[in-house]
């Protein structure tokens, strides 16, 4: 604590006491400690290990599992997938608050994720996943609002692996939106109905992102159900109704899919997207499994893909959790994987895939799990590669993956 002379020639007549003073000084503290002491740290550290037999480059439908950044792989290696560290401050309840979150990512993903977010549009190792403020208006049960960049609504899993039942991704995943910049609103009308609404800049992920004209914007919005306690077994049962819609004009690389709706200078042609989803959770009368499905459809200037997912997930022991998972989607030609890859300019792409997820908590805050996925080519074309391809076309219908995946949680 420093005291000015001016003070200490007070305390020595005897005016003021320095115990007073330095008291004053740390009240002036306590609105700064009581800020940060109402914030709090999170994060993982995600690692896996993929191996793909008699297979090897020329995966697609996936996102992060087996795609590493700049069209690399992470077949058959040890893999650092990502870091991620959360700063939040949450919101009061029943009054004028505001809080904040940010998601900060450093590593492969942060890259395959951010494309053009940060160092002046240039690809990094690292990313905001997530910078918005929260603000709560006591408006009946409570208006919340975010402003900032927030993740995609739409979507029956999340980028953070570690909220997911399974390793891998589904197809739906890969055909959806990631996040937008821009402001939502959400209320709760009762205790089994919410609904939401939102404005963004463009439907790319890509921070400050516009679309073909500036004043195009983006829209999202959105109807949560959940099962009243009289539904029974049913209850808390959850089904979720998104629509997403906007325009963008930024390069394929920045979309996180790569569909055939391209001109020559690689931007999406006119720019219209539009992505519609359903989600839902149901328990069952055996209280230790819970089944779901999902339904992504997404339009691109005409060109179309859509999928169609089922999940079980089965909590054996209190450590012990199995998760399966079969998905299908099909689409126009080159909306799931680059046409250059099989050769196929006509017939549109559909794929299948079946998997699962065992999970076993050995240690505290770490989650380890294995998985088998195998996925299909419905149709004709071969879009996997075997070790023996040379020629740059895939020559294989089916794939086959192992996949380790550790991630501590702190």
């Amino acid at each position: 604590m420093k005291i000015n002379q001016w003070t200490l020639g007070l305390a020595a007549v005897g005016l003021v006491s320095l115990a007073s003073v330095a008291q004053a000084d740390e009240n002036k503290l306590v609105p700064v400690l009581t800020e940060v002491s109402s914030t709090t740290i999170s994060g993982y550290v995600d690692t896996g290990a993929n191996w793909r037999p008699g297979g090897q480059d020329g995966f697609v439908g996936r996102l992060y599992d087996t795609t590493g950044p700049n069209g690399g792989s992470k077949e058959n290696g040890l893999n650092f997938n990502v870091v991620s560290v959360s700063l939040d401050k949450p919101l009061d309840e029943g009054k004028w608050s505001a809080g904040y979150h940010v998601q900060a990512l450093a590593g492969p993903e942060a890259t395959t994720r951010s494309v053009g977010i940060l160092n002046n549009g240039n690809s990094t190792d690292f990313a905001l996943n997530e910078a918005y403020i929260a603000m709560r208006a006591p408006v009946g049960n409570g208006l919340d609002f975010q402003a900032g960049q927030f993740g995609t609504w739409a979507g029956y899993e999340s980028f953070d692996g570690y909220k997911n039942a399974n390793y891998s991704r589904s197809y739906g995943f890969l055909i959806e939106p990631s996040a937008h910049v821009g402001v939502t609103a959400k209320y709760t009308v009762a205790s089994w109905l919410s609904i939401g609404a939102g404005v963004g800049n463009s439907y790319s992920k890509a921070i400050d992102a516009s679309g073909p004209d500036y004043t195009d914007k983006t829209y999202l919005g959105r109807l949560d159900f959940t099962a009243p306690d009289s539904a029974g077994f049913l209850k808390d049962a959850k089904l979720s109704l998104i629509w997403t819609g906007g325009r963008q004009d930024v390069t394929a690389a920045n979309l996180g899919w790569t569909p055939g709706v391209f001109d020559a200078a690689g931007k999406v042609v006119n720019g219209n997207v539009e992505t519609y989803y359903a989600g839902v959770t149901i328990p069952t009368p055996i209280k230790q499994v819970t089944v779901g499905a999902a339904w992504d459809y997404r339009d691109a200037n005409d060109y179309f893909a859509h999928a169609l997912a089922g999940y079980i997930n089965w909590s054996v022991t209190d450590k012990f959790k199995l998760s399966g998972r079969i998905d299908w989607a099909d689409g126009s030609n080159g909306s799931l994987y680059s046409n250059a890859l099989t050769g196929n300019t006509k017939a549109n792409d559909e794929l299948l895939a079946a998997t699962l997820t065992a999970d076993y908590s050995l240690w505290a805050n770490v989650i380890t799990r294995a998985e088998f996925r195998w996925d299909h080519s419905l149709n004709s074309a071969a879009p996997y590669n075997s070790l023996s391809t040379a020629s740059g076309l895939g020559d294989e219908r089916n794939a086959l993956t192992v996949a380790l995946n550790v991630i501590y949680k702190f």
